[in-house]
């Protein structure tokens, strides 16, 4: 409670104030942005969980209320002194006048310091009449052209509620996300960097993020000639091409038939190409090739390994611990996920069956998935991430640290989970053995942790839906919503998920991350990716194949002069790792000495486990995901010392090769032809003259084995990064 003297004081001030007619100070527009600037709302200093000795301002000033608490009522008010506003301790310690920790955060006499000076003598009111709401602010230039190692200064513009903007650029705080490319100052001034490329400053101003995205090209601007000979098999083509003339990198050349029968196979069915089947295609001499092996690849006499191997992806993402939800829910969910994938169901009607999912855990694979997210806040957490691209969890305790998401976002999502009922045993790890049931029932709220407000159901940057029908279930209006053509993440959510699989990182990158202050790297393309796959209702067989048959992705991954520094921007291909289940599941075909593992049947590929508690030391070691994380699972697609240990000396693979009944096969067969059957079946190539040379050479040495020295052929061929890279 206030002393009287305080109140007194307070009176006293608002009495001079408006003698003196001095314009009002806002606490939230005027005084908070100053404190956010001045670093003393940031997480290293007095936003800290126990604050900084004794005082507590909430991280990015995301609860004003309580941190005007703090500052006029919280310790007896001794932080503020409206008579003499020049001793009130916020200014004291701000500019070091008294001893403070931080140092001197604006100077006496600044325009900082003469703004929180008249708030105080204003008697520090919470709010002004008729203040108005910061809507958003504006960068400028939003986009531009840098040489190398310019400066030039941007503008923030704010924009407020009734009308009025205010130029925020000293009060702004600025961060790159690739100081390569560009690097920035407190005051807003970019500098770029010394390599051709693009990067991005983000911008932060109270609770509002943009951004401006700097684009350094290369000295030399290549001629439109270059430009206007290269094929485009399609829109995607299209719209990389413009990119790429805009950066001024020049893509890579077309791969060779060997590189794009391995590459696709690998990318859409998980496992390398049959041998004779490479022999076929590489002797095929027709234009439309390429495009036949796609869609022989698409087709339905490639479903179950096409279902398996995205089941895999998805899988990973969805999938709960056995250990947490119970066997029997898991192996549910995960068939369900195979049939839905196998049949190719379109992913509206995938994401409807799954988000509104009610029924038995014991008798409807989707319920493990809530059985496993309980808590509605937890759910919205899980479903924003994985199907709207968007990382809300920062914003379930405080404001995102660089984006415009907040609590009210976080909990007006969970609102649309809030009616879920349960009965049975719940969750009672390890072993949750019993079913549980899960339905709808009217009535169900969630409240804003901070406010205890009821929420109003609400999707991130969606319409609010505060009049839903006791008979409706919020999950099926949050569905509606999700698979509209007028949602901005979902379509693009899907697309860039699919887009990473494909080339190792995505248009927007990390896949799941879209914020303003991640823009894509070539968003027109991605914008008119999603609109297509709308448009063929959200039918993933003919997304794939729009760009398995493009021109980009049928590049090499062998660089030229231009594109050798380019690792995101697509004009090369990035080779990547196999992965796991796709590696063990090669060498099982390969060697015709299937795998065995616990709760499949005998001969069961790796590409069928339904959970990662099935012990393989192989898998293990490969990056398959932690058994005990929490989905959703991204793996770790770098390789690693103990992978290439494995390779070269596990005693699993040489097991393999010790007694394959297609080491056998290849005895019968003269050293050339064994060979070429090798490179194929391996790398699917034949081999080039001078390796053919050495290898056969060894196959015909004095005294060796022809089993052991066929062995050996194998063995190296293996643990090259032709083998175990995805090229």
């Amino acid at each position: 409670m206030k002393s009287i003297y305080f109140t007194l004081l307070l009176g006293l001030s608002t009495i001079l104030t408006a003698a003196e007619n001095i314009h009002p100070v806002s606490f939230k527009n005027d005084v908070l942005p100053i404190l956010t600037r001045a670093g003393c709302s940031a997480g290293s200093c007095h936003a800290k969980s126990d604050g900084q000795n004794g005082f507590a301002l909430t991280i990015f000033s995301f609860d004003p209320d309580a941190d005007y608490r703090e500052i006029v009522y919280n310790a007896r008010g001794r932080r503020i002194f409206p008579a003499a506003p020049e001793n009130s301790l916020l200014l004291l310690k701000a500019t070091n006048q008294v001893s403070h920790e931080g140092g001197e955060r604006f100077k006496k006499g600044s325009e900082f310091y003469q703004t929180i000076y008249h708030w105080i003598q204003q008697g520090a009111p919470a709010s002004i009449p008729d203040e108005p709401v910061l809507e958003h602010i504006t960068v400028s230039p939003p986009d531009a052209i840098y040489k190398k190692g310019e400066a030039k200064k941007i503008k923030v513009t704010a924009s407020y509620s009734d009308g009025e903007s205010r130029d925020v650029t000293h009060l702004a705080e600025y961060q790159s996300n690739e100081e390569a490319f560009a690097k920035v100052d407190h005051h807003g001034e970019i500098t770029a960097g010394r390599v051709p490329g693009d990067g991005v400053v983000i911008v932060r101003y109270i609770d509002k993020v943009n951004s401006t995205r700097v684009t350094i090209p290369p000295d030399e601007v290549l001629p439109d000639s270059d430009y206007a000979k290269l094929p485009q098999n399609n829109e995607v083509d299209r719209y990389a091409q413009e990119r790429f003339k805009y950066l001024g990198l020049l893509p890579s050349v077309t791969c060779s038939d060997s590189e794009f029968i391995r590459r696709a196979t690998l990318d859409v069915l998980g496992k390398l190409p049959d041998a004779e089947v490479v022999k076929s295609f590489l002797a095929d001499k027709s234009e439309k090739k390429r495009e036949k092996y796609i869609d022989y690849l698409l087709s339905d006499q490639n479903g179950n390994a096409y279902g398996d191997y995205w089941a895999t992806k998805w899988g990973d993402l969805l999938r709960p611990n056995t250990q947490r939800v119970g066997v029997k829910p898991v192996y549910l969910f995960d068939s369900w996920i195979r049939e839905e994938l196998r049949a190719n169901v379109p992913w509206d009607q995938f994401v409807r069956e799954l988000l509104t999912a009610t029924g038995s855990s014991h008798q409807y694979g989707p319920v493990a998935m809530l059985r496993d997210k309980r808590e509605p806040a937890d759910m919205a957490e899980f479903v924003s991430q994985l199907f709207l691209g968007v990382r809300l969890n920062c914003a379930r305790c405080h404001h995102h640290p660089s984006e415009k998401w907040g609590q009210d976002d976080y909990y007006s999502l969970a609102a649309f989970f809030g009616s879920m009922k349960r009965k049975g045993q719940g969750i009672s790890a390890p072993i949750s053995g019993l079913p549980e049931y899960w339905w709808f029932e009217p009535g169900g709220k969630v409240n804003h942790p901070v406010s205890e407000v009821a929420m109003v159901p609400k999707a991130p940057e969606g319409p609010e839906f505060p009049d839903i029908p006791d008979s409706t279930d919020p999950r099926s209006v949050f569905v509606d919503w999700v698979v509209s053509p007028q949602n901005p993440f979902f379509a693009k959510a899907i697309v860039n998920r699919v887009w990473g699989e494909l080339f190792g990182r995505g248009i927007v990158h990390p896949v799941d991350d879209f914020r303003d202050s991640n823009p894509p790297v070539n968003e027109p393309l991605l914008e008119w990716l999603a609109a297509d796959f709308v448009q063929h209702g959200f039918d993933q067989k003919h997304l794939l194949r729009s760009i398995l048959k493009s021109r980009l992705y049928q590049q090499s991954s062998d660089p030229n002069e231009t594109n050798a520094g380019d690792l995101r921007n697509f004009s090369r291909s990035y080779r990547r790792r196999l992965p796991a289940e796709v590696l063990l599941d090669s060498l099982s075909t390969i060697t015709a000495k299937p795998e065995e593992f616990q709760g499949l049947i005998s001969g069961a590929p790796a590409m069928q486990q339904w959970n990662h508690k099935m012990p393989s030391e192989f898998l293990d070691a490969f990056g398959r995901p932690d058994s005990s994380a929490a989905p959703p699972c991204e793996r770790e697609a770098t390789g690693s010392v103990v992978q290439a240990l494995h390779m070269m000396n596990a005693k699993g693979l040489h097991k393999k090769l010790d007694g394959s009944p297609w080491v056998k096969s290849l005895i019968e067969k003269e050293p050339k032809s064994a060979v070429e059957e090798i490179y194929i079946s391996l790398l699917s190539r034949y081999p080039e003259k001078e390796e053919s040379e050495v290898a056969v050479q060894y196959l015909n040495r004095e005294g060796i084995e022809m089993r052991d020295a066929l062995e050996d052929v194998i063995w190296s061929l293996l643990n090259t990064a032709e083998f175990v890279l995805n090229h």
